[in-house]
């Protein structure tokens, strides 16, 4: 089977790691917030990686940097989303520390690719 270049990214693993995690973290929250924090999460969390995968097959770097903007604006939600899921004690503190490291993790390297596509367009 082909591999896109997406695919071989580490940056696209640790987000499609991410996501089992956030998936498996939010599966215990209030059924109340199904349609709130659950579901806003956990879109926050997928657009990492549909966006990184999106941005990847663009022809342009100009078009590319775009799309891990827009991951990286992502993970920033999750961030927050985070944020106030601890808060309201959906999760506790070490399933908080250990994805917001991850997530923040995943923000480096978005930053870093970013500044990479970057440099080529110019």
């Amino acid at each position: 089977m082909y591999k896109f270049y997406f695919e071989k990214l580490d940056t696209w693993n640790k987000a499609g790691v991410l996501v089992k995690e956030i998936y498996k973290a939010t599966s215990s929250f209030p059924d109340s917030e199904k349609f709130g924090i659950t579901n806003q999460i956990r879109r926050a969390c997928t657009s990492i990686t549909a966006n990184i995968a999106e941005g990847m097959c663009r022809s342009t770097e100009k078009e590319k940097s775009r799309f891990i903007n827009i991951s990286f604006g992502s993970c920033i939600e999750v961030i927050n989303f985070l944020i106030i899921s601890n808060d309201l004690s959906f999760l506790d503190d070490i399933n908080y520390e250990e994805l917001r490291l991850k997530t923040e993790s995943i923000t480096n390297q978005l930053d870093a690719l970013n500044k990479v596509l970057n440099k080529q367009k110019s």
